[in-house]
């Protein structure tokens, strides 16, 4: 049997190596991941409390329009109801987007190296990716405009961008908007928007009422620590929202995902918490890798892209042996680069250490 044209050639999505395969591949008994962008501080208290509760109707559907979890999230954002929409992560929001406008021949528009799963959706229903090359580790959001065109369907900007940490500015982002045909949805990933605070940053939410065109993607994967339960979400007009429901599977958010971010939610002052460590935690490792010689782009997330200057394989190799899964920018097409995550004091602390002796131990690159 023939799968569908449009995928024989795509590759399949390849996670960082578990914990528990490293322990037994290379013998270790501690091992830190760094390479998945998880919050290091685990969820809030009262998410956890939230899933305990749910123990004995873990036999029934959870509700299937999320009715309480969007009331808590539209009040939280301030928002409407029927603006937002839930998914298994913001991965599933991205994949309906994809499967609710495009058909084969449209066009839409991304940079790269961006998040993969934008290309990679938007190819299984057969339409064109035209990916427009970053510029310092940005979005260079004017070659994109430059590459709309009638048969634009949709346009990709993710806000941190992920892998390189950098963001496009307020003024950036509105001055592309302002120039974007009203054909054209234009789809802002900010799954690490809650980490930045940076006065320069555009919130997308704030944009809605500004542009009916414009949808932005958030998720409870990253800072609110529910990485396992699935669940993201997208903002937008209700008449873009509702198109989009219309390609959503029945029961796509689990009783357990729903509760825990309902209870998430409404804990702000443990996302507070987490948003000061991980700036602290970026503040610590810039400042070693500037002691190390190290260049790095800018991190509004929690995560960051550093140049080490040696083959990125090699080094991801070396750290691998040494107890720590970092994500290597060969796979990435960065070829002297690594992205790794923001983690505790203490596990940033125990990776520079073991990164200054794989620096000792690999060549730089010639």
């Amino acid at each position: 049997m023939q799968p569908k044209s449009t995928i024989v050639h795509l590759p399949v999505y390849q996670p960082g190596k578990p914990i528990e395969e490293v322990k037994r591949e290379l013998g270790l008994t501690e091992v830190i991941k760094l390479a998945s962008n998880e919050n290091p501080f685990g969820s809030s208290p009262k998410a956890k409390e939230a899933i305990q509760a749910e123990i004995d109707s873990v036999s029934l559907y959870p509700d299937g329009g999320a009715v309480e979890l969007t009331a808590a999230l539209a009040a939280h954002l301030g928002v409407q109801p029927n603006q937002i929409l839930f998914g298994a992560g913001s991965d599933e929001v991205i994949l309906m987007i994809a499967r609710a406008y495009l058909v084969k021949g449209d066009e839409t528009v991304m940079a790269t190296h961006t998040f993969p799963q934008y290309k990679h959706n938007c190819e299984i229903e057969g339409a064109v990716s035209i990916e427009v090359p970053l510029k310092d580790g940005k979005h260079d959001l004017p070659g994109m405009l430059a590459k709309i065109n009638e048969r634009t369907k949709i346009v990709w900007v993710c806000n941190p961008n992920n892998p390189t940490g950098t963001m496009v500015t307020r003024a950036e982002l509105n001055d592309f908007l302002q120039k974007v045909p009203q054909h054209v949805l234009v789809v802002l990933d900010e799954a690490y928007i809650e980490y930045t605070d940076s006065e320069e940053f555009p919130d997308g939410i704030e944009l809605l009422p500004h542009y009916k065109n414009v949808i932005t993607l958030r998720t409870f994967s990253k800072i609110y620590g529910l990485a396992s339960l699935r669940i993201g979400y997208g903002v937008g007009h209700p008449d873009v929202i509702h198109s989009i429901n219309q390609v959503r599977e029945p029961f796509n958010t689990s009783r357990f995902a729903q509760a825990a971010a309902k209870a998430a939610v409404k804990d702000q002052e443990f996302i507070a918490y987490c948003r000061e460590m991980n700036a602290a935690g970026i503040e610590y490792m810039t400042g070693e890798f500037r002691k190390l010689g190290l260049s790095y782009y800018p991190a509004y997330g929690n995560f960051i892209m550093v140049d080490v200057q040696r083959p990125a394989k090699e080094v991801f190799d070396a750290l691998l042996r040494k107890g720590f899964i970092i994500r290597g920018g060969h796979a990435l097409d960065f070829p002297t680069k690594i992205r790794v995550t923001v983690g505790s004091q203490e596990q940033n602390a125990k990776f520079i250490a073991a990164l200054t002796q794989v620096l000792d131990e690999v060549a730089v690159q010639a």
